[in-house]
């Protein structure tokens, strides 16, 4: 594999680099300053970041800069304007805001000041997943540094730019992940999904305009404000700018969190950078961004990771958290686990996202355990086809339909011979446990 210029990990590399003191001899905080002393005003700030062609990593893939530029004419509009971090990570296989948190917290922090002078917030509020410890306490420790440094709070750097930066931390639910569902919690109520229209742009914190953007995206922030729009938009593909962080897991040698530019192939990262499928066997399908986009099959393995490549594939990059699986790997109980989840997560709101989810979970299960009916793949195909795409307040319901449906189209065979075998041939044998004394 051929080397590429990254940046976003190079900082997260050397040793105490969580310390404001490091963080800063590595160049931390140059681009806030430049854009505070250098007379960028934040319109300018919007425009760099458009023309750079950054593209949100928290799963949509929308443009940043569109995104801040939706913020209403403050001129216009006085109402208090918010800039909420998602740092809620919670789709499974997805761990890559944990690393910069944990060892480039004040990457986050500068990125978020440049976001929020752009949007002319005044307040930011980073929202981190519960069981995130280490990476809260970081990016916590990295504010109180940046607050005693006069680079957070009242006229930082010497500038007319105030703004206070908050932590809050989640309780577990994966629904607040979802950026109204996030509002709703940071505003003490239960994570529940608002309706849209209104956006948060128009309507978000405590019914003020607001931009919610993910912990990786904020990140690039500051190395676009100090490299150039141009810099930026000289790497990756026509459509998908930059670099971007891939976490690759499930049944490979070297499972991690690695950077690379959009247009590499998948199978660059998973055998260049993974070392290959695990145990010398071969690869039977994949997830490319966690477990709510479509299933792949391991033939696509030379797709080309970006936002247009695998959407011509049927699928998405989502939050390029690569899920590899094995040729001894049961479908029957890889699609048992996720319907699992997504039932546990819906929040309940829609029927059908809180009907079907229980009715995909309860399928799935009785296949992968032999007790499967002569029916049960057309009822999950028309379940899943009855819960997305787009029928729901948020997209939960739409992430247990998608993979739901991929699994049926590739692999109707297998689940078929649960049905009819009444037993999962691919099922791990069960644990032999020793006995002790006679019953």
């Amino acid at each position: 594999m051929k080397a590429y210029e990254t940046y976003l990990l190079d900082r997260a590399k050397v040793e105490g680099n969580h310390q404001l003191a490091t963080y800063r001899r590595l160049g931390g905080y140059k681009a806030l300053e430049k854009v505070l002393k250098g007379g960028l005003t934040p319109a300018q700030v919007v425009d760099e970041v458009k023309r750079s062609g950054l593209r949100g990593r928290g799963g949509a893939g929308f443009s940043t800069g569109m995104k801040w530029s939706f913020m209403p004419d403050v001129a216009k509009d006085p109402r208090p304007r918010y800039l909420a971090i998602n740092a809620d990570e919670s789709e499974p296989g997805t761990c890559k805001d944990r690393v910069l948190m944990e060892r480039d917290p004040h990457g986050l922090v500068e990125g978020s000041l440049i976001a929020a002078y752009a949007i002319q917030a005044k307040a930011v509020y980073i929202y981190v997943r519960g069981e995130y410890r280490l990476p809260h306490d970081r990016v916590a420790a990295a504010i109180q540094e940046a607050r005693a440094a006069q680079l957070v709070g009242q006229h930082i750097l010497g500038s007319d730019f105030s703004c206070e930066v908050f932590m809050h931390k989640g309780a577990g639910a994966y629904i607040c992940g979802e950026e109204t569902g996030l509002m709703e919690s940071l505003e003490g109520k239960r994570g529940h999904p608002r309706q849209k229209p209104p956006f948060p742009a128009q309507s978000g914190l405590w019914n003020s305009p607001t931009t919610v953007n993910n912990v990786e995206t904020v990140f690039n922030a500051p190395f676009i404000v100090e490299r150039g729009a141009a810099w930026h938009a000289a790497i990756g593909t026509a459509n998908s700018k930059g670099n971007f962080l891939c976490g690759i897991s499930g049944h490979v040698n070297r499972p991690g969190v690695y950077e690379l530019p959009f247009g590499v192939t998948a199978r660059e990262i998973l055998e260049d950078k993974a070392g290959g499928v695990w145990k010398g066997r071969q690869l039977k399908a994949w997830f490319p961004g966690g477990s709510s986009c479509a299933l792949l099959k391991g033939a696509d393995i030379d797709v080309v990771l970006d936002h247009d490549s695998l959407r011509a594939r049927g699928s998405s990059l989502g939050t390029a958290a690569m899920i590899m699986m094995d040729d001894q790997t049961s479908m029957a109980r890889v699609m048992e686990v996720i319907a699992r989840f997504y039932e546990h997560e819906s929040c309940g709101q829609c029927s059908q996202c809180r009907e079907g989810t229980q009715w995909l979970s309860q399928i799935f299960h009785r296949i992968a355990h032999g007790r499967g009916q002569a029916d049960d793949i057309d009822t999950l195909e028309s379940l899943a086809k009855g819960m997305a795409p787009g029928k729901t307040i948020c997209a939960l319901s739409d992430a247990a339909a998608i993979p739901t449906l991929s699994a049926v189209r590739l692999f109707k065979d297998e689940l078929i011979a649960c049905i009819r075998e009444q037993r999962d041939p691919l099922a791990a044998p069960a644990p032999k446990y020793a006995t002790v004394g006679a019953h």
